[in-house]
């Protein structure tokens, strides 16, 4: 290109020779007479490729995590207790059902067992070490499936829309109708009661509310214009649910998903009170079952398994109100 002055305040830029033609006569731009005009000659270079979505949303979110004091908190509490349940195999190696000394030891009066033993003379620290692990493992277990098969459902109905949205959205009526704890308690008695058991269960009372969830939000995007720029360019459905719409969905799914991991801990404690839950295995619940009956004179033995669940789900609350101010938006706007 070749600036020409054409007036004492604009200069006309016009092609030489090699450029392509413009049309006889014609400039190719006016710019202000005391704008630099830099010429630029080969090829340009090659653009930057864009981070992808997860790139970027890893590099916002996990920042803005560290920073979220309620975030900061639920983390090292819910990292705590998972540490627990993790290494109780290797501090309390034997069975936490055994009996191991006289019962009724009061926490604090014995270096041998610092939390006491109970009614049987069973280690309180070794049930509630164990313990931890069940309730976890129960409660992300139980979490995965119910987002598993609730977020399949609500993208499906979602997505399609029409008489599958209409069958999807009854099914998901029908479940969403019945008790809840009831229909948890009828799973569990029918089947052997165990650790699998309890976690479907469980999953399949907690679906249902992933599964309108997803259904709303599947609906609101798929009219997105990158929706329907991805169907122009030929992508299939699958692709279009799995790469396209699900990632721009799972900002209010994943704060979902904390609430149910604390939600499922509380369903398999109520279970393992009421003597519905794996009798191999010592639970939370199952040892503020085996105090009941001395809550007068040994409190201790339902105080310290109550403290644990009640440290696991504020902790799992606390994150989940942390994902909850990071990931929604009309928040991230107010802010």
């Amino acid at each position: 290109m070749l600036p020409v002055e054409s007036a004492s305040n604009v200069r006309v830029l016009r092609p030489l020779a090699g450029d392509p033609p413009q049309g006889e006569g014609r400039p190719t731009a006016v710019l202000p007479a005391d704008r630099p005009v830099a010429v630029l000659s080969g090829a340009l270079p090659p653009a930057i490729p864009a981070p992808r979505g997860s790139a970027r949303f890893g590099a916002r979110f996990f920042p803005a995590l560290r920073r979220n004091p309620l975030a900061v908190v639920g983390g090292a509490i819910l990292l705590f207790m998972a540490v627990i349940g993790l290494t109780s195999p290797l501090f309390f190696p034997g069975d936490p059902l055994a009996i191991v000394a006289d019962p009724f030891i009061w926490p604090g009066t014995s270096t041998a067992h610092p939390l006491g033993t109970d009614s049987l003379g069973r280690d309180m620290l070794a049930g509630i070490a164990h313990g931890a692990a069940v309730s976890l493992q129960v409660g992300v277990f139980a979490t995965g499936l119910g987002l598993l098969v609730g977020v399949t459902i609500g993208a499906v109905a979602g997505y399609f829309g029409g008489w599958i949205d209409t069958v999807l959205s009854r099914v998901t009526e029908i479940f969403q109708t019945l008790p809840n704890f009831v229909m948890l308690v009828v799973v569990v008695a029918i089947a052997q009661p165990s650790i699998a058991t309890l976690s479907v269960a469980i999953a399949i009372v907690t679906w249902p509310g992933v599964a309108r969830l997803a259904r709303a939000e599947f609906r609101s995007i798929r009219e997105k214009d990158f929706v329907m720029a991805a169907r122009s360019l030929g992508f299939g459905h699958a692709r279009i649910i799995v790469s396209e719409i699900l990632p721009s969905a799972l900002p209010p799914i994943i704060v979902t998903a904390s609430v149910m991991v604390a939600s499922a801990i509380l369903m398999e404690s109520a279970l393992s009170f009421m003597g519905l839950g794996d009798p191999n295995a010592v639970s939370w619940g199952s040892m503020i079952g085996a105090g009941r009956e001395y809550l007068r004179t040994a409190w201790y033995m339902c105080a310290l398994p109550g403290f644990a669940i009640m440290l696991t789900v504020l902790a799992l609350n606390l994150l989940g109100d942390a994902l909850n101010e990071i990931l929604n938006p009309r928040r991230q706007v107010r802010r």
